[in-house]
């Protein structure tokens, strides 16, 4: 059996969850075929599932959905009738509708959703003080990860002929959850810079930016484009690029959660069949 793993990843959870998936699965016989969808030119290859028996997508919640720029690429699609399944990672906070959202796309696209999963991973704005699940994804995540892979090739294998069940929905329109999605930029005040800075301009944050966003040359990111993935902060070699400090923007959103780090960290990996 042939499968495709599709992710997008860009600060690295999605891609390591992606890694056990791949292997797991291979253990159990399958063909698995990792294809990285994080950078803009990956997505403009027209992509053509013909030659799969299922296919898998990985991605990352942003405020409760799957990054903007991936949705609008997944509605491009043609799943010509394949089956599929669904992973993300999250940083400890609200999950749905990524879920119930995501398969509804990708059922519009032709395929046939049998499976869904959700892992913790290092929130992305840890990089500017947060403490939402530093050290996950861990063992724990992992086991979970390898369960999902063994009941998806159940599933794709046509072993178990079930698909995916109700999801939980939201009341709240699209309008409303883009709203949500810009309050990602209430936190993150500064966008990636070099604030003058110099570097050696090796072009890593630029190439590997998510949104096309990123102007190495300039050092900055552009505010139209950006998605707050902080990727290119990963991606730079020396450190160059700086946002704001938004540890104080964490302790509001704990006193808003009633939560703790401690309580975020509680939280386990879950499928969804």
């Amino acid at each position: 059996m042939k499968i495709a793993v599709l992710y997008f990843s860009a600060t690295g959870n999605t891609k390591k969850m992606a890694d056990v998936i791949e292997q797991s699965l291979a253990g159990l016989g399958a063909q698995v075929e990792k294809i990285d969808v994080t950078v803009p030119s990956a997505r403009r290859e027209s992509m053509d599932f013909s030659g799969w028996d299922g296919v898998i997508f990985g991605a990352p919640i942003h405020s409760m959905r799957a990054p903007r720029v991936l949705r609008e690429w997944l509605q491009t699609l043609n799943g010509q009738g394949k089956k599929a399944a669904m992973y993300f990672t999250y940083g400890g906070f609200h999950v749905h509708p990524c879920h119930y959202s995501t398969r509804e796309i990708l059922a519009a696209a032709g395929f046939t959703v049998v499976a869904s999963a959700e892992f913790l991973g290092a929130h992305t704005f840890n990089r500017g003080g947060w403490q939402a699940v530093p050290e996950r994804p861990d063992a724990s995540d992992f086991a979970v990860a390898k369960d999902y892979a063994a009941a998806v090739y159940a599933r794709f294998s046509g072993k178990d002929a079930g698909v995916l069940g109700e999801l939980e929905k939201t009341d709240m329109n699209e309008e409303f959850l883009d709203a949500i999605e810009g309050f990602r930029f209430k936190a993150l005040t500064q966008l990636p810079t070099r604030n003058g800075k110099e570097c050696s301009l090796c072009m890593a944050c630029q190439e590997q930016c998510p949104s096309g966003a990123m102007d190495a040359e300039k050092g900055e990111a552009d505010p139209a484009l950006c998605i707050a993935c902080l990727g290119c902060l990963d991606a730079c070699p020396e450190d160059a690029l700086e946002i704001n400090d938004m540890s104080g923007v964490f302790a509001q959103r704990m006193e808003m959660e009633k939560s703790t780090p401690q309580d975020l960290n509680k939280k386990q990996s879950k499928i969804y069949l």
